[in-house]
C-alpha cells in the first residue's frame, strides 16, 4: 500500500489533471458558443433581411446553443469539483508534512472560558486541536466532535470508536464525496433550528380543512376563468372573499407553522446529498450498520425524504417572490405551504434530529479516521480494566500533536499507584509547561477515542483539570492569584467525582510568597492525593520541591536543565529525574545586557 502521503499525492496530482482538462473543454466550449452566435446572426440575417433562406434555419443555432449551455453547466461543475477536490487532499497533506496551522475551522464557537481545560491546552484555537482533527464539514460533524474533545467518554465508547475508526480511516473516497457535498453547506444548514422546527406540534386546524383549502383554490381559479371567458365577475368575487377571510383566520399559525427553520432548500438539498452518500456507503462494523440502517428502515429513507423537505422549502422561499405574494389570497398559497409542512412533519419530523446526530457523529468518526490515517505510527491508547476509584497514566515518548514532529521532543511520564504526583522544577522556557500540554492534550485524544501522540499509553478512565493560564481582570476585581485559586478550586470539584482525576498546574501557586505557597501547596496536593486524584505540578521555586519528603513517597521530583554556553542559551527539553540543580534567571539576565 502506499503511505498516506504518496496516496495523497497521487490522488492530488489526478484531480488537477483532471481540472486542466476541464478547463481545456471549458475554453473549447466558449469558443464553439461564439461561432453558434456568429452563426445564428448569419443565419438571421440571411433569412430575415436578404430572405435568401428560410427563418427556420436559425432554430439548428438556438437548439446547439442550449445544448452547449447544458454541457457546459456540468463541465463547469466538474471543474469545481476537480478543484475542490485537490483542496481537500492538499489540507490533508499540510497536517501530514506539519503546515497546517491556522488553516480550517478553529471551533470558536464552541470555546468556554471558564471550562476545566479547553483553552489551557489550546483545543478551540487557531492553531488548536480541534483544527488539527477537524474534517467535519456540517455543524453537526463540529458540534460532535467539539462534544468528544470537552468532555470524557465511557471506555465501552471509546473502544467501539478505536473499532470504526479502524474500519473508517481507508475509506478516502468516502471522506473525499463528504467534503465534496458539504463544501458549502456551513452558512446553509442550521440543524440547531431544523430539528426542533421538524418536532413542532400541529398548529392548523384538521378535520379534513386541508382538502377545503385546495378545494378553494382551485374555485379561485375557475371563477378566474369564468370571468375571463364570460365576464361573470361575481363567483370570483365571492370566492376572493371567503379565501381573504381563511387566510386571515390562519394567517397567523401558518407563519408558525412554516418559519423558524434555520436552514435554507440548497442547505437541506446538500444534507440529504450526505445522507444519500452514506446510505451507499458499506460499512462491515455493527456501529455503522446500525447507523445506516437507521436511515434506510423507512418506506421512505431518509436521505429521500429530506430531499422533499429540500422541494418544500424553495416553495416557501419563493412565497416572499412578488408573484407568489399575488396569490397568497386567492390561491391561499401560504396555508397551503403550511399544510403541506405539517404533513412532512407528522411522518417525518420525529426522526429529523436522529438523522442530524447519525450525519454528526459519522463526521465527527471520519475526522478522527483521518487523522489515524494520515498518522499511521500513533498508536491507540489502552485503558485499564476496573480502575474505578485509582487513578493510573503511564506514557511512553509522549508528543505533543500541535508541535510539528521535527521539532517535538519526546518525554515519557508515568503516574499511578507508586507515583501520584511529579513535581517538575527547572529555568523559565525548559519545557515544563509545554509537558504539561503534552499529558493534557495526549488525554483529551485518549478520551475521545482518537490515536495518542507518542509510542504507547495505558490509562485508566481519567477526567482532566488544568491551571496553565490565568490573569487579572480589571473588570471583574480579579488578582492573578485569585484567579488562580478560584481556577484551582474547579479543578478540586472534579476530584469528587467517580471518574480519578487528572490534574495539571502550572507554577501552582506563583502569586505569593514563598512560605505560604509551600504551606499551600502541601495541603492542596495531600488532598488530591486522598481523593485519588494524580497529577503534575511545576515550579521554578526550589523551596517547592522539599514536600516530597512529606508526602510519603506519593510524590516525585523531576526537572528540565538548560546550558548557557558562548552567549546562547540552549535546552534539550529532556525530563529527568531529582530537583533541578541550578536556576538560570540572573544568567539570563546577565545574557540580555542587565546588570545583576
Amino acid at each position: 500500500m502506499n503511505s498516506p502521503s504518496d496516496e495523497y499525492k497521487r490522488r492530488h496530482e489526478a484531480r488537477l489533471r483532471m481540472r486542466a482538462e476541464r478547463e481545456r473543454v471549458h475554453i473549447r466550449i466558449g469558443n464553439f458558443k461564439l461561432i453558434v452566435i456568429a452563426s445564428f446572426l448569419a443565419l438571421a440575417i440571411l433569412a430575415f433581411w436578404k430572405h435568401v433562406i428560410s427563418g427556420y434555419w436559425v432554430i439548428i443555432p438556438v437548439v446547439a446553443y442550449a445544448a452547449l449551455a447544458i454541457w457546459h453547466e456540468f463541465v463547469i461543475r466538474a471543474r469545481r469539483h476537480a478543484e475542490v477536490a485537490a483542496a481537500f487532499y492538499e489540507r490533508g497533506l499540510a497536517r501530514i508534512e506539519d503546515r497546517w496551522s491556522g488553516t480550517g475551522e478553529t471551533g470558536e464557537r464552541f470555546r468556554d472560558p471558564k471550562h476545566v481545560y479547553t483553552d489551557d491546552i489550546d483545543i478551540f484555537a487557531s492553531g488548536g486541536l480541534f483544527q488539527l482533527l477537524s474534517a467535519a464539514r456540517t455543524p453537526m460533524g463540529e458540534k460532535c466532535l467539539a462534544h468528544w474533545l470537552a468532555e470524557p467518554s465511557a471506555v465501552s465508547a471509546i473502544r467501539e470508536r478505536h473499532e470504526l475508526v479502524r474500519e473508517l480511516r481507508d475509506k478516502v473516497d468516502l471522506r473525499e464525496d463528504l467534503a465534496l457535498i458539504g463544501e458549502d453547506m456551513r452558512p446553509r444548514l442550521g440543524p440547531e433550528e431544523l430539528a426542533p422546527w421538524a418536532e413542532k406540534p400541529v398548529m392548523l386546524p384538521e378535520f379534513g380543512l386541508r382538502w377545503i383549502v385546495i378545494a378553494l383554490a382551485i374555485l379561485a381559479v375557475a371563477s378566474a376563468v369564468l370571468w375571463f371567458v364570460h365576464g361573470d365577475f361575481w363567483p370570483l368575487m365571492a370566492l376572493l372573499l371567503i379565501n381573504g377571510a381563511v387566510y386571515g383566520w390562519l394567517r397567523k399559525r401558518t407563519k408558525a407553522t412554516i418559519g423558524g427553520m434555520g436552514s435554507n432548500a440548497e442547505g437541506v438539498v446538500l444534507f440529504s446529498q450526505i445522507l444519500a452518500r452514506i446510505e451507499r456507503e458499506n460499512f462491515a462494523s455493527k456501529r455503522l450498520v446500525e447507523l445506516q440502517g437507521k436511515l434506510k428502515d423507512l418506506d421512505r429513507s431518509a436521505s429521500r425524504a429530506v430531499a422533499r423537505l429540500a422541494r418544500l422549502i424553495y416553495w416557501i422561499d419563493a412565497a416572499d417572490s412578488y408573484g407568489m405574494k399575488l396569490a397568497k389570497v386567492p390561491l391561499l398559497y401560504s396555508v397551503q405551504l403550511g399544510y403541506a409542512s405539517e404533513a412532512w412533519r407528522q411522518r417525518w419530523g420525529h426522526r429529523m434530529r436522529e438523522w442530524i446526530e447519525i450525519v454528526g457523529e459519522v463526521e465527527a468518526l471520519l475526522s478522527l479516521a483521518a487523522y489515524s490515517y494520515e498518522h499511521p505510527n500513533d498508536p491507540f491508547p489502552e485503558f485499564i480494566e476496573g480502575a474505578k476509584t485509582e487513578g493510573h497514566f503511564a506514557g511512553e515518548e509522549l508528543g505533543h500533536p500541535l508541535i510539528p514532529v521535527a521539532r517535538c521532543v519526546r518525554n515519557s511520564v508515568r503516574l499511578g499507584e507508586g507515583t501520584r504526583v511529579l513535581l517538575v522544577s527547572g529555568s523559565n522556557m525548559s519545557g515544563k509547561s509545554t509537558l504539561l500540554r503534552t499529558v493534557g492534550i495526549n488525554t483529551v485524544l485518549a478520551m475521545a477515542g482518537a490515536p495518542i501522540r507518542g509510542k504507547s499509553l495505558c490509562l485508566s478512565p481519567l477526567r482532566l483539570g488544568t491551571r496553565l493560564r490565568s490573569s487579572d481582570s480589571l473588570q471583574e476585581g480579579r488578582s492573578n492569584f485569585y484567579a488562580e485559586i478560584l481556577r484551582i478550586r474547579q479543578v478540586f470539584a472534579l476530584a469528587e467525582g467517580e471518574m480519578p482525576l487528572l490534574f495539571l498546574l502550572d507554577e501552582l501557586l506563583e502569586g505569593t510568597n514563598s512560605h505560604d505557597r509551600c504551606v499551600g501547596a502541601e495541603a492542596l496536593l495531600r488532598q488530591l492525593i486522598e481523593r485519588h486524584a494524580i497529577g503534575l505540578v511545576t515550579t521554578h521555586d526550589l523551596a517547592l520541591t522539599a514536600i516530597t519528603a512529606t508526602l510519603d513517597g506519593a510524590m516525585r521530583n523531576a526537572h528540565f536543565e538548560d546550558q548557557i554556553a558562548h552567549g546562547e542559551m540552549n535546552f534539550d527539553y529532556v525530563l529527568r529525574d531529582g530537583i533541578v540543580p541550578k536556576s538560570n534567571a540572573l544568567e539570563l539576565m546577565r545574557w540580555i545586557g542587565l546588570k545583576v
